[in-house]
Parts: structure tokens; sequence; C-alpha cells
């Protein structure tokens, strides 16, 4: 099946679903997932599917995880929601979990409601500090769809007129010489980086470009911000991937995978930044109920060792794609797999889902995202390899 032909399909189960509704702005597969355990979904028609994209690296410690289901309900019975304006005793737990497994015990925690407006805050942050306006991003970056997150995102296709306003240099992904040259401006507030890029089809960035561009940034004044917004929260097989290259940016952006489905995100703060009263605000972010979920969520990941389980199960599975026909190259660290096939397996990710009831991601230039919970298990990679060595030989 050509791209052209799945797209006017999948089109078109978006306007039949769609009718007179809800604002169509997605193509949408006519499933309905009611109910999810582990690394599985079951839709209305009670059909098993097993997931390999976790709803966009968001489902983490695994759908409906028991610490998880029971730490929002004791929540729920207790408060769910007061303002900023009161002590919430949630966000200190919060933050002393996130430092200790995380590794940044001195970095300051603000939180929001997503990774849009995790980056916004972080963009802020960096103009407040430094004084300038200008952003360097990378070809191909996502960092969400708010208006500064858009402007650094390298996609026009996009972006509204009122988003063209920020000041914002794109320049290739690994090229140091390209940033050096942009710096001699002198006016540069910020780079944003993903430290693997995601949709873009799963790049990681270069041990050694990243430890040049920090090293570039400390002697310039200029902030470095770490999307870890997909990759981050254990997804490579460290918590976060820029630890690959032993570096520490001065703000992290993180959301997705913080509250395995919870609205939850927020950045992590070096300790140069000065807070001030009124400096950032929002209303819902840091609210009880979000910091139960992602409470639970970093119990679940220390308990069950999460993070080793991505990095082991991650090298696993692209060992056994290694011995798949199909694939032009496999790319990504951990749980966060790439898979860029051959022009004529384009239909792979509809026959997946259809024929064999996995959900996977997609990303640039017929790219397949291998995004699964991190408590993903050998038994159930075996299934989908079983599945993609079977639809790719046919």
């Amino acid at each position: 099946m050509s791209n052209n032909q799945e797209s006017k399909e999948l089109n078109s189960t978006t306007e039949e679903i769609n009718k007179g509704g809800y604002f169509n702005v997605y193509s949408l597969w006519d499933i309905e997932p009611v109910k999810a355990k582990g690394c599985n979904v079951w839709d209305t028609k009670g059909i098993k599917y097993l997931d390999f994209y976790g709803g966009h690296a968001v489902i983490s410690i695994g759908h409906t995880h028991p610490h998880y289901v029971q730490l929002l309900k004791d929540q729920i019975d207790k408060i769910v929601f007061y303002s900023n304006s009161v002590v919430n005793r949630l966000q200190d737990e919060l933050r002393e979990k996130l430092g200790e497994l995380s590794g940044y015990i001195d970095y300051s925690l603000f939180l929001c409601n997503s990774g849009a407006e995790a980056n916004e805050n972080a963009l802020k942050l960096a103009s407040f500090k430094t004084g300038k306006k200008k952003v360097i991003a990378f070809n191909d970056a996502f960092h969400g769809r708010t208006s500064g997150a858009i402007a650094v995102t390298d996609n026009p296709a996009i972006q509204a007129p009122f988003n063209n306003g920020h000041e914002v240099v794109f320049l290739p992904l690994n090229d140091m010489g390209a940033v050096e040259e942009a710096f001699k401006a002198d006016d540069i507030a910020a780079v944003i980086i993903e430290p693997i890029q995601g949709i873009a089809g799963i790049f990681p960035a270069d041990i050694e470009f990243l430890q040049q561009l920090e090293t570039l940034c400390n002697e310039q004044g200029v902030i470095l911000i770490a999307d870890e917004i997909q990759c981050g929260y254990g997804r490579s097989g460290k918590f976060f991937a820029h630890q690959y290259a032993n570096i520490k940016p001065d703000i992290i952006s993180i959301a997705k995978g913080m509250g395995n489905g919870f609205p939850i995100g927020g950045i992590l703060i070096s300790p140069k930044f000065e807070a001030k009263e009124g400096l950032l605000g929002t209303t819902f972010g840091g609210n009880h109920l979000a910091c139960a979920a992602a409470i639970a969520v970093l119990d679940v990941m220390k308990d069950e060792d999460l993070v080793n389980n991505a990095a082991e199960m991650g090298t696993y599975l692209q060992d056994q794609l290694k011995g798949c026909i199909g694939i032009k190259a496999i790319r990504g660290k951990g749980l966060m797999v790439g898979v860029e096939l051959e022009p004529e397996y384009a239909g792979l990710r509809n026959k997946l889902l259809f024929e064999n009831h996995i959900f996977t991601g997609g990303a640039k230039n017929n790219v397949m995202r291998l995004l699964p919970p991190l408590s993903i298990s050998k038994d159930e990679i075996d299934i989908f390899i079983q599945a993609f060595k079977k639809q790719t030989q046919q």
C-alpha cells in the first residue's frame, strides 16, 4: 500500500468519526481502547493490542500499574486540586525523589502541565537570565505547539503567522562549526536541543557535539536547554539521554513519561538561576493529583529498576531487529528506537496494527518509532519481532 493510499484511508476514517463533532485535526484509526494493563490495551470489541508506542512515549511504567492506580485513588479521596498560593508538600516529595533518581539533587523544579509548556518556561527563563531573545535550535527539531515552543520547532507547516515573530536560528544537528559561527553574533539567549530527536526519526546528537556545545555555552554565558520530554525519564537507558555525554544542561524540560498518562510537565533548573516571585506561574501545574501520579511513577521506576530494564531491553530489541529484512537503518538508545524502512515496506505499521494488533509510532522518512513502556519484557519483544518478520517476508 502506498503512502498516499494509507493517507486517504486514514483521512476517510477520520471524516467518518469526526462528522459534526470534535475539531478535525487528527488522523484516527477506527480503534477505541477501553482497557489497559501493563504493555497491552483492549478495544471495544475485546481485541487485545501490544503497545509498542505508549501513546507518544507517555506510558513509562506500564498501563494501570497497581501502585500508580492506588496512589491516584488515595489522592482523589483527599484533595485533587488547589492553587499554588498554598503549601503543597507533594511538590517537595516529587522534587526530592526526582532529584535522587535523576542525579539532579541540587536543581530546582518548576511544575507545569505539558512538554510544550515546559519548553515555553525554559525559553522564558533563559531570556530573563541573559537579557537576550535569540535562540538556536536544530533542523528537524520538535519542541511543542505553544508560541515559543513552536517557533523553535523546524516545521513551517504547523507555525501560524502569530508564531513567526520569535528570533530563531536553525542549524544542522551535530555541526559544531555552524554553532560557533552563529555564536559570533553575540546575541544568543539559549540553545535548545533534543539529545535524541524523536519526531525527526530518532536521531541522537553526537556525544562529542553535546560536550562541545556545553563548553561553548558556558564560555559565552548562553543557556543550554536539554529537551528531554520524549527521550528522558529512563527511555534512553539512562534517566536522561544527555547523561550519555556526561554534561549538565542549565535547564532540562520534562513531561511525557513523567505522569504515565496524567498531564504533567516541568523544568529542572540549575542553581545559577535565582527564583523571584511572579517570574513564572501556572494555574494547574503541580496540582495534588498530578504530583501523586508523578510520585507513583518515580516509585515504580526505582523499585522495578526500569531505567536499567530500558537499557537491557533496548539492546535486545535492536539486536533482534538486525535479523529482519526490509530495514534500511536502526537508530536510538534504550527503548527509543527508530526503524527506517525500505520504501516498499511503507505500509508495515498498518499491517502490524490491523493484522497483528501491535501499536507502533511513525516519524519522517518512513521511520517506525518504537517507544514501548519501560517495563517491556523479552517475551513481548519476541511477539513484536515475530510479527515484524512475518509481515516483511510475505
